[in-house]
């Protein structure tokens, strides 16, 4: 690549983003793919896997940083030249993850139900919920060692092995929940053993792949630096803890206005995952690039390449929330046929298409700053995000209206004030030049 030149920067981002953009999108189309089946099993059964989806992304949401800061560590030593350093932040990541992951799993395995009722549900919507928990949980620390080791090859600047996976994957959740909860009526439970059996595959795979890319390395696969990513990692834990408050909040709220408006919601939160995980793509360049100019010292091009990624981000806000305005009223009948979560989910939609103009430069610019390592900051603003947001979400807990459809508008309001803040304090810091510190 030719220093300064501009098409090159573009072919660079574009090379990272569109493999990261659809294998994120393949992401979530499990749960999108549970939604769309479980959803015609009833409502009770649809809330219960809301309920059981939100647990399951916050547990492991908690941890996202093993992928993020791989990434950030990895590709800075890459840019500095240090390919063996960055391989073995990649182990590293991989033994913690599998240390987490275990006492995740644990806990979701023996207190299903408990947890579901941490997060609003009770009755028939917490047993629905317990069930699938039951069975995922087993599947934790295979989606942590996903996360671990997508997070070095995205050092590697490779993001085309984790999507040829995905869509591997993906497509096999999809036949097993077909089958396991129409052909063989199992239900709930149907639903969660295809997934697990997928996450389980997906694991495995990955961790194989790494193990070829390394093999020329000399590179130990015995933890060696398990307490120093740890320490790294912990203040984007702090981020992520604080983000994750603000869904869970979220979630609780939903789960207490009524089985329709938490089914109406799960939805709605399905969709806006599916969008928001998309549009991230560009703040996985973001970090896989920031890391490894900064590592190269290269802080002209850091700033070249944020400016690109944050234009791009806002245009694909706009793209993308045209087109949700436009499907509004078709996308609820894939996941229901109950007029009233109908009507709920297109009228939350509406809000949800509104928000994705901030939602583009937001997460691009996150990227950006978790590439550069500026973990720091990023756990002390997000802390900040989530305690202005707590006043607007109770405002609607405290005088939701009864309609489902209204509750779920007011919901998602609220919550796109919580993604306004976001854009504001990350832009501001994206201006300075605090977060520009260059080296391995």
């Amino acid at each position: 690549m030719v220093r300064g030149d501009p098409s090159a920067g573009y072919r660079q981002i574009l090379n990272l983003a569109v493999p990261a953009f659809l294998s994120l999108i393949a992401e979530p189309l499990f749960l999108v793919a549970d939604s769309a089946v479980v959803g015609h099993l009833g409502t009770e059964e649809l809330a219960g896997l809301g309920v059981a989806s939100a647990a399951l992304t916050t547990f492991t949401g908690l941890f996202v940083f093993l992928a993020y800061a791989t990434t950030a560590t990895s590709s800075r030593r890459m840019g500095a030249g240090d390919q063996r350093g960055a391989a073995q932040t990649g182990v590293d990541g991989l033994w913690l993850s599998v240390i987490i992951g275990v006492l995740v799993a644990v806990m979701l395995v023996a207190l299903p139900v408990t947890v579901a009722g941490w997060f609003g549900a009770s009755g028939a919507v917490a047993e629905q919920a317990g069930r699938y928990l039951r069975i995922t949980g087993f599947g934790v620390p295979a989606m942590l060692a996903t996360m671990a080791v997508t997070g070095v090859l995205r050092g590697f600047q490779d993001t085309r092995t984790p999507l040829v996976v995905t869509v591997v994957t993906f497509s096999a959740n999809l036949v097993l929940n077909v089958w396991f909860v129409i052909g063989l009526g199992w239900g709930i439970q149907g639903s969660a053993i295809g997934t697990l059996v997928c996450q389980i595959a997906m694991a495995v795979a990955l961790v194989s792949v790494l193990r070829v890319r390394t093999r020329g390395f000399d590179l130990s696969l015995m933890p060696r630096g398990i307490t120093s990513s740890l320490r790294d990692g912990i203040p984007l834990l702090i981020r992520t803890l604080a983000l994750r408050a603000a869904l869970y909040v979220t979630t609780w709220v939903a789960a207490r206005s009524g089985a329709i408006t938490m089914a109406s919601y799960q939805v709605t939160m399905t969709i806006w995952n599916l969008l928001l995980m998309a549009m991230d793509a560009l703040g996985i360049a973001g970090q896989a690039l920031t890391g490894a100019s900064l590592g190269a010292g290269d802080t002209r091009r850091t700033r070249s390449l944020t400016a690109t990624m944050t234009r791009w981000g806002l245009i694909a806000g706009v793209v993308v929330g045209v087109l949700l305005l436009a499907f509004h009223q078709l996308l609820p009948a894939l996941y229901t046929d109950d007029p009233a979560v109908h009507r709920a989910v297109a009228a939350g939609l509406l809000v949800v298409a509104a928000q994705q103009i901030v939602a583009g430069p937001t997460f691009v610019l996150d990227g950006v700053l978790i590439g550069a390592g500026d973990g720091r900051w990023l756990s002390g603003a997000q802390v900040v995000m989530f305690l202005v947001y707590l006043p607007m979400v109770w405002a609607v807990h405290l005088w939701a209206p009864s309609d489902p459809a209204a509750a779920v508008v007011w919901l998602w309001v609220a919550f796109s004030g919580f993604m306004v803040v976001r854009c504001v304090i990350l832009t501001w810091r994206a201006h300075g030049d605090a977060w520009m510190r260059t080296g391995a």
